[in-house]
C-alpha cells in the first residue's frame, strides 16, 4: 500500500538521520475505502492525488504547531505492506479524516518512493495558511480562503536521493 506521510523539512531531516519514518504508530494518508467513496472515482491517480493532498494539509497542521520549521509542506510517499496501515472504521466518512490511516511504524526510509515539497515561491502563502489554520477550522471563511491559497501550490516531486539536498546536508 502506498501511504503519504506528512512531515516538515525538520521532520524529513530527522527521518534522514535515523533512516526511519515515524514512531510507532503514526498517521499517514492513503487510498482508503472511505476516500474512494467520498471522491466517487475509480481513477487510482486521482485518488492518490487526493490522499497526497490530505497529507499536504496535515503537513500544514504540523507547520502551524512548529513556528521554527521552514515554511514548506513536505509529504513522503512510501510503500508499506497492506497490513501495516489501517483506517479507523469508526471514523469512516468523517470529512476531517478521509484517507487517514495509522501505520504500525517505524517505516524504513528505504521504503520511500518519492518526496513532495513546496517550491520556495510557496513559502509566503504557506506561512499565511499556517497562521490562518486555527481560524479556518473555527469556521472563518476569510481564513479558509488563505488556507486554500497554500493548496493552490503544487508540491514538487523529488527522488529520495535528493533528500540530503532538501534538508541542507549536501555540503
Amino acid at each position: 500500500m502506498r501511504v503519504y506521510v506528512p512531515l516538515t523539512l525538520s521532520g524529513l531531516a530527522e527521518a534522514h538521520k535515523t533512516g526511519e519514518l515515524g514512531a510507532e504508530p503514526f498517521l499517514a494518508y492513503a487510498v482508503t475505502p472511505a476516500l474512494r467513496e467520498w471522491y466517487l472515482s475509480d481513477d487510482i491517480e486521482e485518488l492518490e492525488y487526493a490522499a497526497l493532498s490530505r497529507a499536504a494539509l496535515a503537513s500544514l497542521r504540523l507547520l502551524a504547531r512548529d513556528p521554527g520549521a521552514p515554511r514548506r509542506r513536505v509529504v513522503v510517499a512510501a510503500d508499506v505492506p497492506d497490513n501495516a496501515a489501517a483506517a479507523d472504521p469508526d471514523r469512516g466518512l468523517d470529512p476531517a479524516v478521509l484517507g487517514e490511516v495509522r501505520v504500525a511504524g517505524p517505516v524504513p526510509l528505504t521504503r520511500a518512493a518519492a518526496v513532495h515539497v513546496d517550491a520556495d515561491d510557496a513559502e509566503a502563502d504557506v506561512t499565511a495558511a499556517a497562521e490562518a489554520l486555527g481560524a479556518a477550522d473555527a469556521g472563518d471563511d476569510d481564513a479558509q480562503f488563505v488556507v486554500d491559497g497554500a493548496e493552490d501550490h503544487e508540491l514538487l516531486w523529488y527522488a529520495t536521493q535528493e533528500i540530503p539536498h532538501l534538508v541542507g546536508l549536501d555540503g
